[in-house]
């Protein structure tokens, strides 16, 4: 059962980094990189600053702060738990595949820390900030799927290293804003 699924998730990969196109290669390419975001990161903290305030804004600084050590970190510790080759380390289907950037990252790729701080950061926010931008959410979420998708594209994951990223970002994500909710009470901020 569980090579049927991971033979389905090299499948699919194939069919998704396939559709690839040397036109978007660098638009995927500046997607992925993670200073690409910054710009986002710091329209995020305005808004968070026009809405919390200075004091607010530090404590919840530390807790983006946070979160993405915890998924980032728990990301690496599955990948050398899991030990599942990246795509372009994978003998099987690395002749197949498109590689559009001569260096692929570790050997290991479950699960994606793009993907999971992506998903992190879009649910944090998106959670935060839903009262002073209606859809803010539905724009990080998708902001989050270009990111994971951009992995794929560049033929560094499998789609279940997105997937498992996304899940697990979202879940931390979640639980940081409850976190973040607590300290405000906690320290009556």
């Amino acid at each position: 059962m569980l090579q049927e699924l991971l033979q389905l998730d090299k499948d699919f990969f194939i069919y998704l980094n396939g559709l690839g196109t040397h036109q978007w290669d660098n638009l995927f390419q500046f997607i992925s990189h993670k200073l690409s975001a910054v710009p986002l990161y710091i329209f995020l903290l305005i808004l968070s600053y026009q809405k919390f305030g200075i004091k607010k804004t530090l404590v919840l600084l530390i807790s983006v702060a946070l979160l993405i050590t915890v998924t980032d970190q728990l990301s690496n510790f599955f990948k050398y738990g899991v030990a599942r080759l990246r795509p372009c380390h994978d003998p099987e289907i690395v002749l197949v595949m498109r590689l559009v950037k001569s260096y692929c990252g570790g050997q290991y790729g479950y699960f994606s820390a793009h993907a999971a701080n992506a998903f992190a950061i879009a649910v944090f926010f998106g959670s935060i900030l839903k009262s002073t931008i209606k859809y803010i959410g539905v724009f990080l979420v998708l902001w989050a799927a270009l990111v994971a998708y951009s992995r794929i594209y560049l033929g560094v994951h499998f789609p279940l290293d997105i997937i498992t990223g996304a899940v697990i970002g979202s879940l931390f994500g979640w639980l940081f804003v409850k976190l973040f909710i607590f300290s405000l009470r906690k320290f009556s901020l």
